[in-house]
């Protein structure tokens, strides 16, 4: 007969006195705790149905790095919010007694898949759901690493119900995420919303890895039938979980991975789709895992009679989302790892119908165009708003980024130079006219000029070089007609497409011009002109 786990020494995170602690259960006694505590229902086929309130997303406000000696020089204060280390121990101290004497659930995992660069990440969550998040996002050591795991490297404290005060914790709103990296604690309040947790560790991962010489990347990859790597870059909207899903490719994870001098390694157990208008025909993998037993859904809306799920309603939040290890996609890569990418694929959704659908970028362009990290959001189409908005996130993921970007994209360029890896650059945007003119790349175009970019069936194409961009369009890809690779072409006023194209190009340069000063000249060069 098994007993539960002997209760860890809380004490480092001041809960030497916790009500009962749960520690290392399993998805099935986590689901029982979650529906006998009333934090969540079973919809048909098992899912285990969330409500997250109020935060139905990210609370970038509400994120704050304690400023000390360890980050002091070495992290990016443009982009992140600092705090003192008084200000986090009192925190620390008011969100420690609120959790003393409760039911509390304990999980022991890692970040990272390679052995030599994971974190111990102990996750004590005040909510049976949120462990089974841990549970199904990071990953499950065996039972030996279980019995030797010692002290973690990082604890998480979830309290989200706890609100804090603005005036008197100092924080922006009830919700807080704060991380300090010489405590090698994360505390989280007032928000449901369980991404925070995942999107805490990574954070932390862009951190410390840099300075072991491995490259942290927002982005999923993949492993082809030869046996080569495809990393893709991208922000929300682009493909990156969509076009990573291949069914003749290996899945090594779809959002977060490092690249050290073995390889690709996925930092993630599991994933965290978008399940709004999820389709079982255009994604049956992800659509399969919504009617299976040990996938959270967090504001999926259910019939509460039939429970059926309604996964095209936006009723409690436009940003739904299903968390499953990552086993339950049926090509995922079982170790989580690849070799070194051969190709490296950066994604944008060009609202501005500019971008040809594919490029082949030089190793100074993949370095411009990866801190840049463009792609243009399509305003909402009330009121007859028909304007794009470019959105320029660096090195793909700005909000997670620890160090300076160009810490990144110099880690990038080096092993990009290295290993003489391919980059493209593929517009899964508009063609034909902007938003409200042109229409959406064809997904099946896209997939064929990747499968033709990643088969080495470009290598010899002839590229024309793009006039303003400069990036090596090709002229002739089989099964693509020859005028979708010109996006001039697909346009019926070619004028307006130049006029269009010079203003995103202004748009590029203005966001370009505060890396300037740490860009090579090479780099500077790679920018578009006028």
């Amino acid at each position: 007969m098994h007993h539960d786990a002997p209760a860890p020494d809380l004490s480092h995170a001041r809960l030497a006195h916790a009500g009962k602690v749960h520690r290392n259960l399993p998805a099935s006694r986590l689901v029982e705790h979650a529906l006998a505590r009333g934090e969540g229902k079973l919809a048909q086929g098992g899912a285990l149905v969330t409500r997250t309130g109020k935060y139905t997303g990210r609370s970038p406000d509400d994120k704050f790095v304690v400023r000390d000696a360890t980050t002091e020089s070495t992290l990016w204060w443009d982009a992140n919010k600092a705090w003192s280390p008084e200000v986090f121990d009192r925190l620390h101290a008011r969100v420690a007694a609120y959790l003393q004497h409760k039911e509390l659930f304990v999980q022991d995992c890692f970040a990272g898949q390679d052995p030599q660069n994971r974190l111990g990440v102990r996750v004590i969550a005040e909510r049976a759901w949120h462990a089974l998040f841990a549970h199904n996002m990071f990953i499950r050591p065996s039972a030996d690493e279980l019995a030797a795991f010692g002290q973690p490297d990082f604890t998480v404290l979830h309290a989200p119900g706890f609100k804090a005060e603005p005036t008197r914790d100092h924080t922006h709103s009830e919700a807080v995420i704060a991380l300090d990296f010489t405590r090698k604690m994360i505390i989280i309040t007032g928000t449901e919303y369980a991404g925070e947790m995942k999107k805490s560790i990574f954070t932390v991962l862009n951190f410390v890895l840099p300075e072991r010489g491995v490259m942290p990347m927002h982005c999923s990859a993949n492993i082809g039938p030869d046996g080569a790597t495809a990393v893709f870059f991208g922000l929300s909207g682009t493909g990156k979980t969509t076009l990573s899903a291949d069914p003749e490719r290996g899945l090594i994870g779809d959002d977060e991975h490092g690249w050290s001098d073995e390889g690709v390694f996925n930092f993630e157990g599991g994933c965290y789709a978008k399940v709004i208008k999820l389709s079982p025909v255009a994604e049956p993998e992800i659509y399969a895992t919504t009617r299976r037993f040990g996938t959270i859904l967090e504001n999926v809306v259910m019939d509460e009679h039939t429970r059926e799920l309604d996964l095209d309603s936006a009723a409690y939040a436009e940003n739904s989302r299903g968390s499953y290890p990552i086993d339950f996609i049926p090509n995922a890569v079982p170790s989580g790892r690849g070799p070194h990418p051969t190709d490296i694929v950066m994604l944008t959704a060009d609202a501005f119908g500019i971008l040809p659908p594919i490029a082949r970028l030089t190793p100074a362009q993949a370095m411009f165009h990866f801190l840049s990290g463009y792609t243009a959001k399509v305003a909402g189409t009330e009121r007859g708003i028909t304007e794009p908005k470019a959105a320029f996130s660096a090195c793909f993921g700005a909000p997670f980024m620890a160090r300076h970007p160009t810490v990144y994209a110099r880690l990038l360029g080096d092993k990009i130079a290295q290993r003489g890896v391919r980059c493209w650059l593929v517009n899964t945007g508009w063609t034909g006219g902007p938003y409200g003119i042109g229409k959406r790349m064809s997904i099946q175009h896209t997939r064929r000029l990747l499968h033709a970019a990643l088969a080495g069936e470009l290598n010899d194409a002839e590229l024309v070089a793009h006039p303003k961009f400069k990036f090596g369009v090709p002229t002739a890809v089989a099964g693509i007609p020859s005028e979708v690779l010109d996006t001039r072409n697909t346009w019926a006023d070619k004028h307006a497409y130049d006029e269009k194209a010079a203003e995103l190009i202004e748009r590029f340069n203005k966001n370009f011009a505060k890396y300037a000063e740490f860009a090579s000249d090479e780099v500077k060069a790679a920018a578009p002109t006028l």
